[in-house]
């Protein structure tokens, strides 16, 4: 007991001494473990047992495989077939207990999956120790992870094949009144042979970055006493991937129709208005009520201002005060009466006034903000932007970081299961799946 005690002082050292009592704890689990786990006989089936391709194969011998589990290391002993039509090994125990081709038992690939989704991995080794008691390496956690991460989209997709089976016939959730879909893009950046063929803003013209699209399907119940609308407390879900919008817009549909898409009494699709977010609410969502995001708007007319009156003219910043009246009463044919009556001698300033005009006239009717207001809708896309930042931005644009875009699809798969609140039902459905 002398190294647990404090240096110098007769006293216990109560850290040690957890330390040292959950080490000896786990290794007395491990053993039981190791007991329960060996006591059904290797999984000895018979000379003979099915493989995977529904031949035959033949009994070999026994072959023990080390596994680590979150109680420790264990040998599990197993016995060994093989197929001579496929050539190949089969082993029962192994599928039984879900380690075939890893020797990591499943609580500890659910381990390394949770901290992989939520930090680097180096900090999520690290923390695995410090709080578990697990040593890996940060490579293993990284490989774990995307496993998962690349198992969480292929459910998804058989999700998305099956919600397209029955569309309307899906029951939500919770039935709502206005159900709210909003996406966006941010830059992941990627290993060079990503971006080969791309454009980018490099002075090279190439591009350090692929965008990745994100998606949330919310829902709203009520506005507060002064009609300002309140988002339903843990009702956001969240869809990404480093895609196309073509690919894009089958996702985010499939994630509306489960939020039940075909059941909301009214549905809106908030945006920034670049043209690949209508193009898809067009296609997918054609009923719903189409919103610009006030806060891009009101950032086109500052931008305008800067460039025509420069950034510190007090005629600009009145000019823009007006501007900002106009767009939030809704009024945008009095707002683009006062761009076209913005002249410029310079080419570049007159190209982007009309620029803007196109844009405004483009949008008019998705700006109406004080009909939204009126109705108690929300008229701000920060749910989504806040999503961008929180599992992209946080996970994947740390110093330094570089993904190739499998690794980053599986990161952004099991960050948006973790916060959409799917991280359990996944894990369970898994279990029942084996």
């Amino acid at each position: 007991m002398g190294r647990l005690l404090r240096p110098g002082q007769s006293g216990l050292d109560l850290e040690a001494s957890e330390m040292a009592v959950r080490k000896a704890m786990h290794q007395i689990g491990g053993v039981l473990l190791e007991k329960v786990i060996n006591a059904d006989g290797a999984g000895y089936g018979g000379k003979e047992t099915d493989c995977e391709q529904g031949h035959r194969a033949t009994f070999v011998d026994y072959r023990d495989k080390d596994v680590l589990t979150v109680l420790g290391p264990v040998k599990i002993e197993r016995a060994y077939y093989h197929c001579g039509d496929c050539g190949s090994g089969v082993i029962p125990k192994d599928r039984e207990l879900n380690i075939v081709g890893t020797r990591f038992s499943p609580g500890i690939r659910r381990m390394m999956g949770r901290v992989g989704g939520k930090e680097s991995f180096q900090a999520g080794r690290q923390d695995l120790e410090e709080l578990a008691g697990v040593r890996v390496t940060a490579k293993q956690v990284e490989r774990v992870a995307e496993g998962i991460g690349v198992e969480v989209e292929a459910r998804r997709v058989e999700e998305r094949q099956s919600l397209a089976a029955v569309s309307a016939q899906v029951v939500p959730l919770k039935v709502v009144p206005k159900l709210y879909i909003a996406y966006d893009g941010t830059g992941v950046p990627v290993v060079r042979r990503e971006t080969e063929g791309r454009r980018g803003k490099q002075e090279n013209g190439q591009a350090k970055t692929r965008e990745a699209k994100l998606g949330c399907v919310f829902t709203q119940t009520r506005v507060t006493e002064q009609g300002q609308p309140v988002r339903d407390e843990d009702s956001t879900s969240y869809v990404g991937a480093i895609e196309t919008a073509q690919e894009f817009g089958p996702r985010i549909y499939a994630e509306a129709v489960r939020r039940g898409l075909y059941h909301a009494k009214q549905v809106v699709v908030l945006g920034d208005g670049s043209l690949w977010i209508w193009g898809i609410a067009d296609e997918h969502f054609p009923d719903a009520l189409q919103i610009v995001d006030l806060y891009h708007a009101r950032e086109h007319l500052a931008n305008l201002a800067k460039i025509v009156y420069g950034p510190t003219h007090s005629e600009g910043k009145q000019w823009l005060a007006t501007r900002y009246q106009e767009l939030d009463g809704g009024k945008v044919e009095a707002l683009m009466g006062a761009l076209r009556r913005l002249l410029s001698r310079d080419d570049s300033v007159q190209k982007e006034i009309e620029k803007q005009i196109h844009y405004f006239q483009t949008n008019a009717e998705r700006m109406r903000y004080a009909e939204f207001r009126r109705q108690g809708l929300f008229v701000g896309s920060g749910v989504i932007e806040a999503g961008c930042k929180t599992i992209v931005g946080l996970r994947l644009k740390q110093s330094g970081m570089k993904w190739t875009v499998r690794g980053a699809n599986a990161i952004i798969a099991l960050r948006c299961l973790d916060l959409s609140g799917r991280w359990e039902e996944f894990w369970e459905n898994r279990a029942v799946g084996q």
